[in-house]
C-alpha cells in the first residue's frame, strides 16, 4: 500500500511530534540556550531556568542537553514531572533514585543523609551532578520550593554539590515566587521565543533533508502559511506539515501551496498567532489518566511505574 512517505521518497517521518533526537533543529536561539545552559552546569551555578510557551522545544532541548553531558564528567538525570499533586518526598526520593541511591529511605532525614552521601561520592568521584526537571510549572507547593533550596545549600567550600535545571512554562515564575530566597539562587534565565518566519522555512527544509526528501513540496507562498498559522512554535509547525504532506498525497499533489496550508489551518482550528491559547494538554499524557484537580488523590506508586516506564522506551 502506498502511503505519503512512499510518494515524496521519505526515509521516515519528517514531523513526528515525538522527541526524535536524529531530528534537532539547532535554531540560534537553541545553541544559545544549550552554550548558557552548558556553562551553568559546567560551573556548578545552582540553579538554571529555561521557560517557553506550549511546543516551544523545551522537551527536545532537554534531551538534547542529557545528550551532551559526558558520562566521564557528569551523573546526570532527566525527570520529567507529570502531575503537580507530587510531594516534596516523593520529589526528593526520585532524584535520589536518579543520582544512583539504593533503597532510598521512607524517613525525610535519612533520605537527606543518603542523598548528601551519594553527593559526595559523585564529588569524589570527579563528576558533577546534574538533574534535569522538565515540565516544571507543575512543581507548584511551597514546600517543593524549600526542598530545593535545601538541596541547593549541600556544597563543599569549593563549589555546590547539585545543579537544577528547570525546563517548563513560565508559570514557573510564579513558583519561585513561593520561595523567595530560592528566587534568589537563579543562576541563569533563559526564554525560548517563537520561530521568525525565516526560521521557519529553515526548520521545516532541516527535517525535510534528514528524512531524505529529494526536493521541496511546498512552496515558498505555503512556508509562509505554516509560519502564519503556527506562530512559529516547533509542533505546530509539525502538525502542520504533515497534514499538509498527508493530504497533498490524497489529492497526488507534488507541490504544496499556500490554499492548501490555510486550509489546513483552518481545519485544525489555528488562526495565527502563539500556540500557547491553542492548547491545552502535554501530549502523550491522556488528561484523563492524570487529572490536575486539586482535590483528586493521586497515585505517587502510579507515577513512578509510568516513569520506570517511559525510561524503557
Amino acid at each position: 500500500m502506498t502511503t505519503y512517505l512512499d510518494f515524496f521518497e521519505l526515509s521516515q517521518e519528517p514531523f513526528s511530534n515525538a522527541p526524535v533526537s536524529r531530528f534537532y533543529y539547532n535554531s540560534a536561539q537553541h545553541s544559545q540556550a544549550l552554550t548558557r545552559l552548558m556553562h551553568a552546569v559546567g560551573y556548578m551555578k545552582g540553579l538554571s531556568i529555561l521557560v517557553g510557551d506550549i511546543g516551544a522545544g523545551k522537551t527536545t532541548l532537554a534531551r538534547r542537553m542529557l545528550d551532551s553531558l559526558p558520562e566521564s564528567e557528569y551523573e546526570a538525570a532527566l525527570l520529567v514531572i507529570i502531575h503537580s499533586g507530587i510531594t516534596a518526598q516523593w520529589l526528593l526520593r526520585r532524584i535520589a533514585l536518579q543520582l544512583g541511591v539504593e533503597n532510598p529511605a521512607q524517613e525525610k532525614l535519612a533520605l537527606l543523609s543518603q542523598l548528601y552521601q551519594r553527593l559526595l561520592q559523585i564529588y569524589e568521584s570527579g563528576k558533577k551532578a546534574v538533574v534535569l526537571i522538565d515540565e516544571a510549572q507543575m512543581l507548584e507547593t511551597r514546600e517543593i520550593m524549600e526542598e530545593f533550596r535545601g538541596l541547593l545549600n549541600l556544597e563543599v567550600p569549593e563549589r555546590k554539590l547539585i545543579s537544577f535545571v528547570f525546563f517548563g512554562l513560565p508559570e514557573i515564575e510564579k513558583n519561585l515566587k513561593l520561595d523567595p530566597p530560592l528566587a534568589q539562587r537563579v543562576a541563569l534565565r533563559y526564554k525560548l521565543e517563537p520561530f521568525t518566519a525565516e526560521s521557519t522555512e529553515a526548520y521545516v527544509k532541516h527535517r525535510l533533508r534528514l528524512a531524505g526528501c529529494p526536493r521541496m513540496p511546498f512552496t515558498p507562498e505555503a512556508l509562509l502559511a505554516v509560519h502564519e498559522h503556527s506562530g512559529g512554535t516547533p509542533r505546530v509547525i509539525n502538525t502542520l506539515c504533515d497534514n499538509a504532506l498527508f493530504e497533498a498525497f490524497l489529492a497526488r499533489q507534488e507541490s504544496i501551496d499556500a490554499e492548501l496550508v490555510h486550509r489546513i489551518g483552518t481545519n485544525l482550528g489555528l488562526k495565527g498567532g502563539s500556540a500557547a491559547s491553542q492548547e491545552s494538554e502535554r501530549p502523550g499524557v491522556p488528561a484523563s489518566s492524570l487529572p490536575r484537580t486539586a482535590n483528586t488523590k493521586i497515585d505517587l506508586a502510579e507515577i513512578d511505574r509510568y516513569l520506570e516506564g517511559l525510561g524503557k522506551l
